[in-house]
């Protein structure tokens, strides 16, 4: 039977005192209902994992000792997806799903055409879960790094702010591009892969006219997911597969 997975952040992790606690010490303890003597697998977020035995269980941490530690290599390229919050819970399904084909960073938008608005500290508390449901991903998958998720922003910051050598935006118009023609383009020859990207996926009715032109202006070119419209969350996924697979791949 597989082992259950918890997480110790990287800033906490001491491979010779491993230690859960908070959160991670209650889904262990109360909700697993792991006791002395489980065996359990600990990740840090940062590509180390550690096979451990639970020594000793308290009302707020589990203490572990370390029996085998594993490391897993850093994805060949760093995949930033800057998404449109989308309405109920499919922001939820889309960093879930993200956190599985291995993206490095999220980062939720606030478009015009985003149905969910917020401000203040509604934007941290929104953050805050986000990063929860990527690290109950990784829990869940088994991947070892986790992703960033960060607090949301305009579309305009977003784009500004971006700098890496692949950028894109799932667009429906007629100028909107395959990948393989997009790939064709920026890369010649024997070039090596881009080892950092930007995706960005706009909103239901995808982003204003005015978003696309300011991405445009930002070297972000329209990349086509074929000739149905998908709903938001569908468009993340599906481009997050073909492009990690032909930068990852």
């Amino acid at each position: 039977m597989a082992k259950h997975r918890f997480y110790i952040p990287a800033s906490s992790w001491d491979t010779q005192n491993l230690v859960l606690a908070d959160d991670e010490a209650h889904h262990c303890i109360d909700v697993m209902r792991c006791k002395a003597g489980d065996r359990i697998i600990a990740f840090n977020g940062e590509g180390t994992e550690a096979e451990a035995e639970i020594i000793s269980v308290s009302k707020r941490n589990a203490t572990l000792k370390t029996l085998l530690v594993n490391e897993t290599s850093k994805p060949p390229a760093s995949i930033t997806l800057g998404q449109a919050i989308p309405k109920g819970k499919n922001m939820d399904l889309i960093i879930q799903k993200a956190t599985e084909l291995g993206v490095s960073r999220i980062v939720p938008l606030l478009s015009s055409r985003t149905v969910v608005q917020l401000g203040g500290g509604d934007l941290e508390k929104k953050r805050q879960k986000w990063q929860r449901v990527a690290i109950e991903a990784c829990k869940q998958c088994g991947q070892n790094w986790l992703p960033t998720v960060e607090t949301p922003v305009s579309v305009e910051t977003f784009t500004k702010e971006r700098n890496d050598s692949f950028r894109l935006i799932a667009a429906i118009s007629p100028e909107a591009r395959s990948l393989k023609e997009i790939t064709a383009e920026t890369r010649n020859g024997d070039e090596p892969r881009p080892e950092t990207a930007t995706l960005l996926i706009g909103p239901e009715g995808d982003f204003t006219p005015a978003e696309m032109s300011q991405a445009a202006t930002e070297g972000f070119a329209a990349l086509s997911l074929g000739p149905i419209i998908l709903r938001s969350e569908t468009a993340a996924i599906y481009a997050l597969s073909i492009v990690g697979y032909e930068l990852m791949g």
